[in-house]
């Protein structure tokens, strides 16, 4: 029953990290800042637009790698 026990928690960890994740992109709007942080590169021309939102990766990499960190000293 051991085996079992660890998938089950293994599902239940993904369960609640997808619904987090969905939370955050059904919320992203809302979420002040995120994307238009000092360190974002954003150009513009006058036909075309390049964004590549590095201080906000760099931040949800930070953030996620917390949580797996807390996840993995709880488990």
């Amino acid at each position: 029953m051991s085996e079992f026990q660890g998938l089950g928690k293994g599902l239940i960890i993904g369960g609640i990290i997808f619904v987090v994740i969905g939370l955050i992109l059904l919320f992203s709007d809302k979420i002040p800042l995120l994307g238009k942080l000092p360190g974002d590169i954003a150009i513009k021309g006058k036909n075309w637009s390049f964004y590549f939102p590095l201080a906000t990766s760099i931040l949800l990499s930070i953030l996620i790698s917390l949580i797996l960190f807390v996840i993995r000293k709880l488990f």
